[in-house]
């Protein structure tokens, strides 16, 4: 390999997100192996833009992209330019609709460029834009025909994997799986660093937590309810990072069961791991994931967990139960009896070796080998 050619990562922007941090962390781990990397992003904005270490080009198309296919094809054009000018080693593309437009760029200049896709969002995601959007309707049609010319399609989750395999008709194993890489080095140090929150203080009530956007995806207002039924057994309060359009509707909810006093609702947190190294239980409640990545995240910071058994990955990070408590999604019972039960000290231990397949490290040497690159 001429490793003066770039590995170049393809996303939509910088902005907070589970996708924006795990191709950021890669094309960090990557180059810091001595490998030529281009961060290429429809628009270099975000939180994650000062993260950037001066050794990784940042390739900005200047281009607002949102999962819609209609705007994707926005980065047509310059991506074309992009290849045909600095004909990557390999490209790895994230997002689907900015997938469907990279397979037609390829196609379009017949580079040779070596194209990894990678999936994060479960179809039920996809399905639900499709009913908000008519051209993604579209969409299912252009990816079964343009999936196969990729070279590697790589999925964050077995579950996610055979799902596309159905939704592409792919034959079973076709599609590789690399679970996301939520685990670096500085996680534990983050994970010890003090806490602002009077709540997370030593000698305080216990913390249930929950993070993440405020959407109907993550259905927190299970968690509220579940959260509601614990606090009438014992003393608990409930922290929730994240922020999203269900703010005002998940604070009505908690006023609705007189929870004023003990349930906060804090936003975006730049530093997630203290809390979660802080609180007695972790929970996710989500109808569905790609993968889940604060639950291993949650299960590297030390805390215990309880996540509904959504489809896909939190089974598979929890190794079906072995590590943590599943429950049926959107069953506030069930998910206030495991609360209950972590809380009483029924805490299952992580062995140590079982997280190192969501490390960055494990993660970036498996993109590697899948692109043929040795270091």
């Amino acid at each position: 390999m001429n490793k003066s050619k770039p590995i170049a990562f393809l996303l939509p922007d910088l902005e907070w997100s589970g996708l924006g941090r795990v191709a950021v962390n890669l094309a960090k781990e990557i180059s810091s192996r001595g490998i030529s990397v281009d961060l290429v992003v429809g628009s270099a904005t975000g939180v994650f833009l000062q993260e950037i270490p001066p050794q990784i080009r940042i390739v900005d198309f200047e281009r607002q992209i949102q999962p819609r296919l209609q705007s994707a094809l926005k980065i047509l054009l310059p991506l074309r330019r992009y290849l045909q000018i600095e004909k990557p080693t390999a490209l790895v593309c994230y997002l689907y609709t900015c997938n469907v437009v990279t397979l037609m760029v390829k196609m379009l200049v017949r580079s040779k460029v070596k194209l990894v896709l990678v999936e994060q969002i479960i179809l039920y995601e996809k399905q639900e834009k499709k009913q908000q959007k008519l051209q993604e309707r579209f969409l299912p049609i252009l990816m079964r025909w343009l999936y196969p010319s990729a070279d590697k399609v790589v999925a964050c989750s077995q579950g996610l994997a055979r799902d596309l395999e159905i939704y592409l008709g792919f034959n079973h194993g076709k599609i590789d799986v690399i679970y996301n890489p939520v685990i670096d080095e500085k996680l534990a140090e983050k994970a010890n660093l003090f806490v602002e929150h009077p709540w997370f203080n030593k000698g305080e009530i216990p913390v249930v937590l929950g993070a993440g956007r405020l959407v109907r995806q993550k259905d927190f207002a299970t968690l509220i309810r579940a959260f509601a039924l614990v606090k009438k057994e014992q003393k608990v309060r409930l922290v929730i990072l994240g922020e999203g359009q269900l703010k005002n509707q998940l604070l009505t909810l908690v006023g609705q069961l007189n929870l004023e006093n003990d349930v906060a609702i804090l936003d975006f947190v730049e530093n997630p791991y203290a809390y979660m190294a802080k609180s007695a239980v972790f929970v996710l409640s989500s109808g569905w994931e790609g993968f889940g990545n604060v639950v291993a995240e949650a299960l590297a910071a030390g805390a215990p967990v309880v996540s509904t058994n959504c489809p896909s990955g939190p089974a598979e990070i929890l190794d079906n139960g072995k590590y943590g408590e599943l429950v049926a999604v959107g069953n506030s019972q069930g998910m206030a009896e495991a609360i209950l039960r972590v809380l009483s000290g029924k805490v299952r231990s992580v062995d140590s070796a079982w997280l190192e397949q969501f490390t960055l490290k494990y993660s970036a040497q498996k993109y590697l080998e899948l692109i043929n690159i040795s270091v």
